[in-house]
């Protein structure tokens, strides 16, 4: 378990590299500077940045495979995993969805100032988004899961992971769902909070 902001920044930076922990600092100033603006996280959660975000969205990293296709990242929000994920790994394709117009044009902004050339952000709601394959799907505090299934299923194939963050409610959403959803997913233990749980599963959701 991650305990600190030394702690965290280690953590980072052995998944990454010295440009992609440029990158996190610059991310991180970038943060500061936009919520004092609009409110995209908690001001208490900043003092806290490398563990409460950038770490716990870089732990993902470690449940994939090295090489995976695109990244569906939905409801970015702030840019929790998918922004950070782009910093820290260029060599990944990022595919970030936030249909809030103001945290879109964030998004962007912060794309470009970081050069995220392995980053696109559609400010779009994601059941007006055009169907591909994801080799990853993600999401942070989108939806309750039956409904985030519902919403995304279309994007995944029988390969596609799903690292799905939700911190204590993980194994209670989870047995609310049908017998196949249940046998598709399991949990995993997050790094970032003793509490919180990961959704990992991998393929096509049986949904309704």
């Amino acid at each position: 378990m991650i305990a600190g902001e030394g702690a965290a920044q280690a953590f980072c930076a052995a998944r990454t590299d010295v440009a992609g922990m440029e990158r996190l600092h610059a991310f991180a100033r970038l943060l500061g500077e936009e919520n004092a603006v609009q409110n995209l996280v908690s001001t208490a959660s900043l003092e806290a940045i490398w563990q409460r975000h950038f770490a716990d969205s870089l732990q993902l990293i470690d449940f994939v495979p090295r090489e995976t296709g695109a990244w569906l990242d939905m409801g970015s929000g702030a840019g929790f995993p998918g922004l950070v994920l782009a910093a820290a790994r260029p060599e990944l394709n990022l595919v970030l969805v936030e249909s809030r117009k103001r945290r879109s044009e964030w998004l962007l902004r912060a794309a470009h100032f970081l050069d995220l050339k392995n980053c696109s952000v559609l400010g779009a709601r994601l059941e007006n988004v055009e169907t591909f394959p994801a080799g990853v799907i993600t999401a942070r505090a989108f939806a309750p899961l039956g409904k985030l299934l519902q919403l995304s299923a279309r994007f995944s194939t029988r390969n596609t992971v799903w690292l799905l963050p939700k911190g204590r409610s993980a194994a209670q959403e989870l047995e609310t769902q049908p017998l196949p959803v249940r046998d598709m997913f399991h949990v995993e233990q997050s790094q970032t909070d003793e509490g919180g749980g990961i959704l990992v599963g991998q393929g096509t959701p049986k949904v309704r």
